[in-house]
């Protein structure tokens, strides 16, 4: 099942490298097919697209069905049971409060002979592209369409995929719509990516792509890069549990199991100090497992890329956890307040017993698209700040660039830019 190493073992480097290895490029013969159908889509627009999900999803979708109509949004509600509903609702609100605090306005700054300053405006057009398949993930729509519409983007459109009946999810829906999403297209995988990017004869090119998706989705991102915007490329997710003797086994174990049911490439992972720790989450998991409803998947991933590490003290278990830079971290210490100042690279830091990362994912309020692969070390969480544009503004007075031309100049001829220098040269009255 999962794998316990103990202090000192060789083979928990070895572990952590491979699992550090996972965010590499795909292999050669996805990278061509995405290829291809990207210029499949840029040459052909809708044509393309419907032959795509046609073969892929099983889909005849054509330039009527393409977009899900108002009336099948207003039938969603009315599909999904009551209490959902008022969870989404719940979500949403929180989610909202959360990310209204990020907004930012635009600034200035003034100085005798000039106004320095940023403007700060919202992306025109967002796409959000949301996996579809058996799972099925309103809270996506929500994480990634909310700080959007909280940034004022104008137009915010999302794809998702559908099969033979051509249908969306209701729950999909529900989200899009307490979302601000107006356009929701019934396209999925590399093509829909393409349509976003290049643009269609149904579907309108949009600044920026945000949202997960499977590998050739996540391979359309990274070819699309620079034609169109990203958020950044997300790998498996992770868990690192970070415990000490005051944690209940139970949940530990519990909570790596919840990390573990995403899919067999997903991560999760125990650090602590206490052996009889080890012991009673590993006879948990092996409890919890039996009549789990993925079992299949959770064993899978705990088999390849689960691991208990016995460390020495939580000094060396903060020191691991930063090298491994995960999505998520718990700390389930007796004291995890006086823990977070030395927890530098995370995605997501998850305080006490009473803080599992699940309240994350829906309805803590923080966004859940989170850095992987030891992305933490550089990127951050998904943000208002990912849907605006900052441009800087620059005022100077002819005193102020008298005052600071020659500056101007010597910088200039330091770098053998004499346009430059001349550009400040004819504007000074001493010339």
């Amino acid at each position: 099942m999962i794998k316990v190493f103990q202090q000192g073992d060789p083979e928990r480097e070895a572990f952590l490298t491979r699992l550090k290895g996972r965010q590499v490029e795909p292999p050669p013969e996805i990278e061509t097919s995405v290829r291809a159908i990207l210029a499949g889509v840029k040459a052909k627009g809708d044509a393309a697209l419907f032959e795509y999900a046609k073969e892929f999803d099983g889909a005849l979708l054509s330039a009527g069905a393409i977009r899900a109509k108002e009336a099948e949004v207003q039938a969603a509600y009315q599909a999904i049971p009551p209490k959902a509903l008022e969870a989404l609702k719940t979500a949403h609100a929180r989610i909202l409060a959360y990310h209204e605090k990020q907004r930012r306005p635009s600034w200035f700054m003034e100085e005798e002979g000039a106004i320095l300053g940023q403007v700060v405006r919202p992306l025109e057009r967002v796409g959000i592209y949301v996996p579809g398949g058996k799972a099925t993930y309103p809270s996506t729509v929500l994480m990634n369409a909310t700080p959007a519409a909280v940034a004022k983007v104008p137009s915010i459109v999302m794809c998702t995929p559908v099969g033979p009946d051509l249908t969306v999810n209701p729950a999909i829906l529900v989200a899009a719509d307490l979302a601000g999403v107006k356009e929701v297209y019934k396209v999925g995988g590399a093509q829909a990516i393409a349509a976003l990017a290049y643009g269609t004869e149904s579907i309108p090119e949009v600044d920026k792509v945000v949202g997960p998706g499977n590998i050739y989705v996540t391979t359309a991102k990274r070819l699309l890069y620079g034609q169109v915007g990203i958020d950044f490329l997300a790998g498996p997710s992770e868990m690192l549990v970070l415990a000490d003797d005051s944690a209940n086994p139970a949940s530990v174990a519990v909570d790596l199991l919840a990390q573990a049911e995403h899919d067999p490439l997903a991560s999760a992972l125990l650090l602590t100090p206490s052996s009889t720790l080890a012991d009673a989450v590993l006879k948990e998991l092996k409890g919890q497992v039996a009549d789990l409803p993925r079992r299949e998947i959770v064993e899978a991933s705990l088999g390849q890329w689960g691991a208990i590490i016995l460390v020495e003290d939580l000094d060396e278990a903060v020191a691991l956890a930063n090298q491994v830079a995960p999505e998520h971290i718990e700390l389930l210490v007796e004291d995890p307040w006086a823990l977070l100042p030395f927890i530098k690279k995370a995605g997501a830091v998850f305080l006490g017993a009473s803080s599992p990362g699940a309240a994350g994912d829906y309805v803590a309020g923080p966004n859940h698209v989170l850095p992987t692969g030891g992305t933490a070390r550089f990127f951050s969480p998904l943000s208002v700040e990912d849907f605006q544009r900052r441009s800087s503004v620059v005022a100077f007075s002819s005193k102020k660039l008298e005052e600071l031309g020659p500056s101007i100049i010597e910088l200039a001829m330091l770098e053998g830019l004499e346009a430059h220098a001349r550009s400040v040269k004819v504007r000074r009255k001493d010339t």
